[in-house]
């Protein structure tokens, strides 16, 4: 399994966002300097994020982005699924009933990646921005 340019740089954005949160906003600009991103593909991910709760938006001078919710309690798990879709290794582990891959009633390989989804997703589901600040000696200090 790959993630995608989008997921990578959503977590950027993201860790971007944590990191500066005692701060106040942070413009597109900023991140796009400091992470060397495009502002253009940034709108586009923080579209996706505004709408799952993650970011939200502060309008007028000084305006930026902030954090939806404490860093402790957003997961590498939400943001990537907020801007990849489901993570599943492969497509038919997330087929809902009815559409279904006709091979997966006797699909040998089928456990297998129905256990590797859920070992994805239980790392990724146990790393919060807080942890990754953490991790590399910046901003760790818990919000109040």
């Amino acid at each position: 399994m790959r993630l995608s340019t989008r997921g990578r740089y959503a977590a950027r954005a993201m860790y971007e966002l944590a990191l500066h949160r005692q701060n106040g906003p942070v413009s597109l600009r900023t991140i796009s300097a400091r992470q060397e991103i495009s502002e253009k593909y940034l709108e586009q991910l923080f579209l996706k994020l505004r709408r799952k709760g993650l970011i939200r938006s502060v309008r007028g001078p000084g305006g930026g982005y902030l954090l939806g919710k404490d860093a402790g309690k957003i997961t590498l798990g939400e943001i990537l699924k907020a801007v990849e879709g489901p993570l599943m290794p492969v497509f038919c582990i997330d087929d809902p009933p009815g559409k279904r891959c006709h091979r997966s009633e006797d699909c040998r390989m089928r456990e297998f990646w129905q256990e590797l989804g859920r070992k994805i997703l239980e790392c990724l589901d146990s790393q919060t921005l807080e942890d990754l600040c953490c991790q590399s000696g910046n901003a760790c200090a818990k919000e109040s």
